[in-house]
């Protein structure tokens, strides 16, 4: 009996072009929630169920950050501070578009993961706060900080990545006006 043809975009694994990368990311996303949510069954003690999460969010915070977001969808970002002034700012990279051929289906993984986790994390805050758990509040803050920051991140990440796409291919004629027309719009989404 024959497969049925998996349509690329479509959320299997195997159609992955970084499938470990991709298996790695879901591994980190689902790992904090579920710790959170049955380390009670398996242990009365607090304090290492919260220690184990937050090192489980921070290695996915990590993950997603500098390797999950490049290999995935071709986008990385972090935060520089001005030595003179202290100032911070955000500096979003995007892979060059004709380089770099994203899959449909770590796309679709890494986005609908990306903006899902942090709506479980709010869920779960508010069945905190509902069933007086008041206790576990500091770690989802937590939880919701980093997985919001990534949230936000990589969603500029990619407006930033579209801009720059756009003029870039405005000026396709030069190659030297489709870069100066390509950092000039990406300057306006660094900060």
């Amino acid at each position: 009996m024959e497969q049925p043809q998996q349509v690329p975009g479509s959320l299997s694994w195997r159609l992955s072009s970084h499938p470990i990368t991709l298996l790695t990311f879901l591994g980190f996303r689902v790992s904090s929630l579920l710790v959170y949510l049955f380390g009670l069954l398996f242990t009365d003690n607090l304090v290492m169920i919260f220690i184990i999460t937050i090192l489980l969010l921070a290695a996915d915070f990590y993950y997603l950050k500098n390797i999950a977001g490049r290999r995935l969808v071709g986008l990385r970002w972090w935060n520089e501070v001005d030595p003179s002034t202290g100032d911070s700012h955000w500096v979003f990279e995007s892979s060059e578009p004709g380089t770099k051929v994203i899959n449909a289906t770590d796309s679709r993984f890494f986005w609908i993961a990306i903006y899902a986790q942090p709506l479980f994390w709010i869920a779960l805050a508010v069945v905190a706060v509902f069933s007086f758990k008041f206790i576990w509040l500091p770690l989802v803050a937590i939880a919701l900080v980093l997985t919001i920051t990534n949230s936000l991140a990589f969603s500029r990440c990619d407006k930033f990545s579209q801009a720059s796409n756009i003029a870039g291919s405005a000026f396709n004629g030069g190659n030297l006006a489709g870069s100066i027309a390509s950092n000039m719009v990406g300057r306006f989404f660094t900060r």
